[in-house]
């Protein structure tokens, strides 16, 4: 067994994106599923991603002086 249904798959091809069989067939499973929308977005920011955020850009301090004009 090889993992695949690919009723479900040929469905959401041929039916949903409307391709032909000969480009079905052409697709790899990467290309089908970003085609389908799968795996094209990215996970949400964790706590280390924003831990990170704030120390390259922490919030300036009431008082700080800005560098401006």
């Amino acid at each position: 067994m090889n993992g695949f249904d690919w009723p479900a798959l040929m469905r959401a091809g041929m039916l949903g994106l409307r391709l032909t069989p000969e480009a079905f067939w052409r697709l790899t499973p990467a290309e089908l599923r970003l085609m389908l929308g799968q795996g094209a977005g990215t996970a949400p920011m964790g706590r280390a991603g924003l831990d990170a955020l704030l120390a390259a850009w922490p919030d300036q301090t009431q008082g700080e002086d800005h560098g401006g004009d």
